[in-house]
């Protein structure tokens, strides 16, 4: 980051009172969620077969996240002791740093705690009501999902706010550590919640769609509570989390480059101006969140619901644009900032289409895959493969027309355009309520269908309804993807601004990274290859996972053959337990690789080539990432138009083909993707928050080498723990389980659901 000193900027009577409404409105995006709780737990939650389902997912939702936090209250009391030890003005800062680290790791487990809380509560609210009204269940769901949004932005403000009402000058050397436990423990629930959901969700398909040809949500599948538990941990929790930690990255950046931006310590107002300019932005966000989610209601009982969920985002976004370009002009007396902003809320809605269009049951790249399944499951992953690659290509550009845009309001000056850049990213997320009551509606909407068909169906009606809904859900998550993806690119060409910035101030000489230095070269290639380590190893623990999800599976299915009679019932917790205790197991070695390698690479061959190594993670992370994100919802919206009807319907070999392709792209777009978002920007922060040590050490090879050993001692280890595979144990396993399922052609009545304790996995340490 900038220099570590007071930032010297002149508050007004005007901004001061301002800072206490910004506070005020952050209470009220609290209270507008406590009034959506109020308003989706009053609904009907159906027959009581019904609510036993919902129940058991309720269950091993908060039982995962329970555990899930107490692995990780380790490792950030190891990280708060750590940041006491780098350096800052007085210890004052020094404290009050660590424990804002702390207060970010919290909010952000908050937000994804309390989002996954109510969504596991509507979903069996929005399954009830899709039997008399698709309109209702539609407004249940994203009114739920609503609820994360505005804890998103109401806990947001709220810290920052605060510390920047008791810190003044001094407070954003107190928000990077704000910032960096958000993004820390967003990255964390990201890759435990993701490798939970998709090795519960490829280890069901596998064994009950394809092997034993029962539906998606038979109760007679033993891994259907996981699954089912899984959508929430993932989806819910973590998306909510990952978004919170980007809505305060963005704020962070903006806030530290604004104040460069408007003359620095030469112009103290003009410096507070700059501060100040980026929550007031989120503070109308505040305001247009809530008409947004409000906005999301389909007007007739045939209107489809991308429809409707457009017109709430787009009505938020131009209420917001209108807003800011206001503020722009009669505050900040500068409308470029406020076209800064516009230019991200343009960005957002571009991803939008574009992610849309890439992955919308009523697109044709969808409808190609689908075809593609009558030849096969080769044919459909080269389809769905192929249509992720040349989606990151219009994705990339977008996102770099828009830099581009931002940049050139600067007319030459890279401190302003460094600031337009960071106000680029705010505007993305200005809608942000919005976003994540998108991205969780995705997953209620899954849940309902899952828990209409384990208790015993919807009728037609709602059956259709619903099965609309979901498809409708995975769009949204695909879309809400792609703009965190987006923001992640984002923030981290602030942040990494901020690096520039800091070592141009310590070193007083210009910064040069470029490429024609062979090590910084070489910091450009491990950047641009972390990315797919990365990804590698978060698809291999899923795959360990899912092997012994369908283990499980299948040895409950042959040494109970009452299940797939009806007569007996499987045993949920045994499925519930393996994928707990194996997400929870991988959680250290991403951790480790993202904190430890900008450290390797920073104290082992220098500052220009860490300046590098971050360009190469930024790159070929937006790159991957929206291309494991946008196959994947591609491959999932492909097999649902196939169980629509297409190709044969369900249980043809179109079918089995669409199965595949879904059970492939699953960790692509629910684990491996949306980590790389927090990972590069907890990357970008570490690089921030080490850069004074690396230029103080510069000349000092027995220290540097020493810290680059270790950290790269660390990597060796941690990435050699996670890929043992275990080899004999999985062989005996495999061997135990028996031969796949039998195929049933025509399923039996559902049984009835489990109990709620089943479901719940023990307490044994991961």
């Amino acid at each position: 980051m900038p220099e570590a000193r007071h930032l010297n900027i002149s508050i007004t009577h005007f901004d001061a009172t301002s800072l206490w409404v910004i506070l005020g409105l952050s209470i009220v995006a609290l209270l507008f969620a406590g009034y959506l709780v109020r308003t989706v737990l009053s609904q009907d939650e159906g027959t009581p077969a019904m609510r036993e389902v919902a129940k058991a997912i309720q269950e091993g939702a908060s039982a995962y996240l329970g555990r899930q936090f107490r692995t990780l209250v380790v490792f950030v009391a190891v990280l708060m002791f750590v940041l006491l030890g780098l350096p800052a003005p007085d210890w004052k800062i020094r404290i009050a740093r660590s424990i804002a680290f702390v207060v970010g790791a919290s909010f952000s487990a908050i937000t994804g705690y309390i989002g996954m809380s109510l969504a596991v509560r509507a979903n069996v609210r929005s399954a009830a009501a899709a039997r008399t009204s698709y309109r209702r269940a539609m407004e249940i769901a994203i009114r739920s999902g609503g609820v994360a949004g505005m804890f998103t932005v109401g806990l947001g403000l709220l810290g920052a706010t605060l510390i920047f009402i008791g810190f003044k000058g001094d407070a954003t050397q107190i928000l990077v550590g704000f910032g960096f436990g958000g993004a820390l423990l967003a990255m964390f629930m990201r890759v435990g919640g993701g490798i939970y959901t998709k090795a519960a969700d490829v280890g069901a398909d596998l064994v009950g769609k394809v092997e034993a040809g029962i539906p998606e949500d038979d109760p007679r599948n033993a891994a259907v509570i996981a699954d089912n538990v899984g959508d929430n941990v993932g989806d819910c929790a973590g998306m909510a989390a990952d978004l919170f930690e980007s809505y305060e990255v963005t704020l962070v950046a903006a806030m530290i480059l604004g104040f460069f931006a408007f003359g620095g310590a030469h112009d103290p107002r003009k410096a507070a101006v700059g501060v100040m300019f980026p929550l007031f932005v989120r503070a109308i966000g505040v305001i247009t969140s809530i008409f947004g989610i409000m906005g999301i209601r389909p007007r007739s009982e045939d209107e489809g619901g991308m429809k409707a969920i457009n017109r709430g985002f787009f009505l938020s976004a131009i209420l917001s644009g209108i807003a800011v370009l206001l503020l722009a002009k009669t505050y900040a007396k500068d409308l470029r900032l406020g076209w800064a902003v516009v230019f991200g809320l343009l960005l957002a809605a571009g991803i939008q289409l574009l992610t849309e269009h890439f992955t919308s049951t009523k697109r044709r790249p969808v409808k190609d895959i689908a075809a593609a399944t009558v030849t096969g499951p080769a044919t459909t992953i080269l389809s769905g493969f192929s249509t992720g690659l040349e989606s990151t290509v219009y994705a990339i550009l977008i996102v770099g027309a828009a830099i581009a845009a931002a940049f050139y309001l600067g007319h030459g000056n890279l401190e302003y355009a460094l600031y337009a850049i960071s106000l680029l990213g705010m505007g993305m997320l200005t809608t942000v309520g919005v976003i994540v009551s998108m991205d969780t509606f995705g997953p209620i909407a899954d849940n309902a269908q899952g828990i209409g068909e384990m208790s015993g169906g919807l009728g037609e009606k709602g059956s259709e309804a619903i099965e609309s809904l979901d498809a409708v859900g995975n769009t949204t998550k695909a879309i809400t993807k792609g703009m965190a993806i987006a923001t992640a690119v984002i923030a981290a060409t602030s942040l990494f601004g901020s690096f520039h910035d800091a070592v141009t101030s310590l070193t007083h000489k210009p910064f040069n990274i470029g490429i024609d230095n062979p090590l910084v070269l070489v910091g450009l290639l491990i950047g641009g290859a972390v990315p797919f380590m990365f990804s590698s190893l978060l698809i291999r623990a899923v795959e360990r996972a899912a092997s012994r999800v369908v283990m499980e599976v299948r040895r409950q299915f042959r040494d109970h053959p009452g299940i797939m009679e009806g007569t007996e019932k499987p045993e949920y917790g045994r499925v519930v337990d393996i994928v707990t205790r194996d997400s929870l197991r991988e959680l250290i070695t991403p951790g480790l690789i993202a904190v430890l390698t900008p450290v390797a690479v920073g104290f082992g061959l220098g500052v220009a080539p860490l300046g590098a190594y971050l360009g190469g993670v930024i790159v070929s992370g937006q790159l991957l990432a929206v291309m494991l994100s946008n196959s994947g919802g591609a491959w999932d919206n492909a097999k649902k138009l196939i169980e629509e009807g297409a190709y044969g319907g369900k249980g043809s070999e179109s079918h089995k083909a669409g199965v595949i392709g879904d059970t492939v792209g699953d960790p692509f777009k629910d684990t491996a993707g949306p980590a790389l978002n927090p990972l590069i920007k907890v990357m970008n922060l570490v690089a921030l928050l080490i850069g004074t040590q690396i230029v103080t050490y510069s000349h000092t090879p027995s220290v540097r080498f020493l810290a680059a050993g270790i950290s790269l001692a660390g990597i060796v280890i941690a990435i050699t723990l996670s890929k043992r595979q275990r080899t004999e144990e999985l062989v005996e396993t495999q061997a135990a389980s028996g031969p796949p399922t039998p195929h049933v052609p025509e399923p039996v009545a559902a049984t009835p659901a489990p109990a709620p304790d089943d479901a719940r996995p023990s307490d044994a340490t991961p």
